[in-house]
């Protein structure tokens, strides 16, 4: 279903949206749904850790390394015993199952998607 709801500039902005390197990835055993816990380099920022339900297409070692796009600036989010710190974004393909957006030239871990 298609949100046709138009935003403001300003609350495009508030969205702060950057790339980092996985660092770490490991199944994430007690989440409701298959998941991995990553652990992810932000450079400046800092590292991060995701809960990301991304095992369909992805194994840990095919993960690390790997430089994603997340939303850095959400507040924690507790699942199970995991603090998620930021939302690894991604494409749902045509089975509902996410393909991550990643930039296609290396970049700083850290920079600001604009």
């Amino acid at each position: 279903m298609l949100n046709n709801q138009l935003i403001e500039w300003a609350d495009f902005e508030k969205i702060d949206v950057r790339v980092g390197t996985i660092l770490e990835a490991k199944p994430f055993i007690k989440a409701k749904k298959p998941a991995f816990q990553l652990l992810i380099d932000f450079g400046v920022l800092g590292m991060k850790q995701s809960s990301a339900q991304i095992t369909f297409h992805y194994t840990p070692e095919i993960l690390i390394g790997k430089q994603v796009v997340a939303v850095v600036n959400f507040p924690p989010k507790q699942i199970a015993n995991f603090f998620s710190e930021c939302l690894v974004l991604g494409v749902y393909d045509e089975n509902n199952q996410v393909v991550l957006l990643h930039p296609d030239k290396s970049v700083q871990n850290g920079d600001k998607i604009g």
